[in-house]
């Protein structure tokens, strides 16, 4: 019986020394960094570069979710290191709504805003009293609103807060009455109006060609830019440096002008 003890006892030791081999390997600055990312085009763009980070001597590990919250809660249970999906505008209301310190670390690509018609072919020509159809989601309602402002047609209290709602246009000079709605539903009504604000997912679904089609698209000087991310206490990982900066290399933006032809930009 005690011989059976002292066996149990030195398996537990060996399986406890293990064990912290493994977590000290699991931190360690040959480990591979965990990045969160969504599918389409994170997690493809995150594929691309990976064997151009390990040539340079950091290896990525790529964890794919199909939502907006684990990313980020994962990352703040340091279950991840970095993830790269998602806003500014969503981070900060992420953060402030959870108590988070998460931090952006570098801007790669917008999925731009479009404005389209089946009506009209430019913006000069659409007449005084127009219907606009813009997203009824918070978010893309502010967003659809700087693009309007951008392109011209109308005017903003504040030209630069990326959550205002129709009530706040202060200039509207060809009178334009707008609609809000579900903006997976926009493109398929888009007859019904004269101009609609489209999200680049729904438009591409519709066949539409943002590059081509859009009358007015989002640029890379978007507040929407989508971010790579990390933990304040994290962000001077060097692994995290060398992942920024070839996110931001000539390379990536190269691939993905060529991949996604005008539905995802490069950021400025």
């Amino acid at each position: 019986m005690l011989r059976r003890s002292l066996l149990t006892l030195a398996l537990a030791a060996v399986t406890l020394s293990a064990c912290g081999q493994g977590a000290d390997k699991a931190v360690g600055p040959d480990a591979p960094l965990v990045v969160g990312a969504t599918a389409v085009p994170h997690a493809e763009i995150l594929e691309h570069i990976k064997p151009l980070l390990a040539a340079q001597g950091t290896n990525i590990e790529i964890k794919v979710f199909n939502d907006y919250v684990q990313p980020n809660t994962q990352l703040a249970e340091r279950r991840l290191d970095a993830n790269y999906f998602q806003t500014k505008p969503y981070l900060d209301e992420f953060n402030a709504a959870r108590g988070s310190d998460l931090v952006t670390v570098a801007g790669v690509h917008v999925e731009p805003l479009g404005v389209y018609s089946r009506k009209h072919r430019d913006l000069a020509a659409v007449p005084a009293g127009a219907l606009i159809i813009l997203p009824n989601d918070a978010s893309n309602t502010g967003r659809s609103l700087l693009l309007l402002q951008s392109a011209g047609l109308i005017t903003l209290r504040d030209p630069a807060n990326p959550l205002q709602t129709v009530r706040d246009i202060s200039g509207n000079p060809r009178r334009f009455t707008f609609r809000e709605v579900e903006a997976a539903t926009i493109p398929r009504i888009l007859d019904q109006a004269d101009l609609a604000v489209i999200n680049t997912n729904y438009a591409l679904d519709a066949g539409l060609k943002p590059r081509t089609d859009a009358l007015s698209l989002e640029g890379g000087d978007s507040p929407y830019i989508n971010y790579l991310v990390t933990r304040s206490d994290n962000r001077n990982d060097p692994r995290i440096a060398a992942l920024a900066a070839m996110l931001r290399s000539q390379a990536v933006k190269d691939y993905i002008t060529s991949k996604y032809d005008g539905a995802v930009i490069p950021a400025a």
